[in-house]
């Protein structure tokens, strides 16, 4: 059934193939979530521009569609995965990550934001998905281990305990670097050992945390 925005994600999702999203799972995915119902009303016109990030309150902001895709696309999302994700936040990546996972598991240190996640994530009828209000920095070790982490605020660096608790092959991803920029970094888990790669450049609000930064942002 049409919601009104079907054009407006169709385009979307051509701007994402164009700008190189290549995983047709994830535009399959960005195709299906109403983004719209994740941004405050009076931005719904922006929804579907996928260069650009909107205000959502309490500080954050949804991430661009560009960003959201190239992330999950980064993480390599399976049918079985299980995946954590810090910082919820509008609840958007997390309703993309359900669509093509087995289970997400969503943290946010602020307690409204969850709230309202959760509220959006159980009316569009996700099922898949848990939401917890604590400190994202420390993950989620009791649900651990993860094939994927997904973390939508920026590190100084990579948070340990987040590594820690990836599976065998499992991948994080996280924006880490100054406040105001940094970059993407993939790290994959082999064994002992893992490895590094840099997508791109980006911009995120800070992560709050014991292995984050101090101060005002998630």
């Amino acid at each position: 059934m049409s919601d009104g925005f079907d054009y407006q994600r169709q385009r979307m999702v051509e701007g994402l193939r164009a700008a190189g999203v290549t995983d047709e799972r994830v535009l399959a995915a960005m195709a299906e979530v109403p983004r719209h119902l994740f941004v405050p009303r009076a931005m719904r016109h922006q929804a579907y521009l996928e260069d650009v990030s909107i205000t959502i309150g309490e500080g954050q902001t949804i991430s661009q569609p560009l960003i959201v895709a190239l992330m999950t696309q980064a993480a390599a999302v399976g049918p079985s995965s299980r995946v954590l994700e810090v910082g919820t936040g509008s609840g958007y990546q997390a309703a993309i990550l359900a669509t093509l996972c087995q289970f997400v598991f969503t943290v946010e240190r602020i307690g409204t934001l969850a709230r309202e996640a959760k509220r959006r994530l159980d009316a569009l009828g996700f099922e898949n998905f848990s939401v917890k209000v604590m400190d994202g920095t420390l993950g989620w070790r009791a649900q651990a281990p993860f094939e994927a982490i997904i973390v939508t605020a920026a590190a100084p660096e990579v948070p340990e305990p987040l590594v820690d608790q990836l599976a065998e092959g499992g991948r994080l991803v996280v924006p880490v670097g100054e406040r105001r920029l940094q970059e993407l970094v993939v790290v994959q888990r082999r064994g002992k050992h893992t490895r590094r790669e840099r997508i791109r450049g980006a911009c995120f609000v800070p992560l709050i945390g014991r292995h984050g930064w101090e101060g005002e942002g998630r």
